[in-house]
């Protein structure tokens, strides 16, 4: 069986989840640099059986574009490029991070460990994977 990545993009850090081998449950994995991020990925492709990447774009209320829309994009691009028998899946992500920030609160982390912006991203690109394979 093979999993499936969750990746929640940002221009500092890109939060990453994946799935178990029957792509049913999504979990948090980690936090990595941007500049750090192709490489953390073939490492984890070739290390996991993965045959799925979901990317969370980021859009407006109204559903148009934001200002990093164009750069989720190129990187879907660059993905696809990187890992051409993989398939590639974008999900709508507006307001993963608020229903993130919501559910660390929720599950009693102390203020201090919510600063984190780090753990807001894994916790977000979570909720994109359990999207994804919720629906698929």
């Amino acid at each position: 069986m093979t999993k499936a990545i969750g990746i929640d993009y940002g221009t500092k850090r890109v939060g990453i989840a994946i799935s178990d081998s029957t792509q049913i449950i999504a979990s948090a994995l980690c936090t990595v640099s941007t500049k750090e991020i192709f490489k953390f990925l073939i490492n984890l492709v070739e290390k996991e059986k993965v045959d799925t990447i979901v990317v969370g774009v980021a859009k407006n209320l109204d559903g148009t574009d934001t200002d990093s829309t164009l750069l989720i994009y190129q990187f879907i691009e660059k993905i696809k490029v990187l890992f051409p028998k993989l398939g590639v899946h974008s999900i709508d992500e507006r307001f993963t991070s608020k229903i993130a920030f919501q559910s660390i609160i929720d599950s009693g982390i102390k203020k201090k460990k919510r600063q984190n912006k780090s753990l807001i991203d894994e916790v977000s690109a979570t909720i994109i994977l359990q999207d994804y394979l919720s629906y698929k």
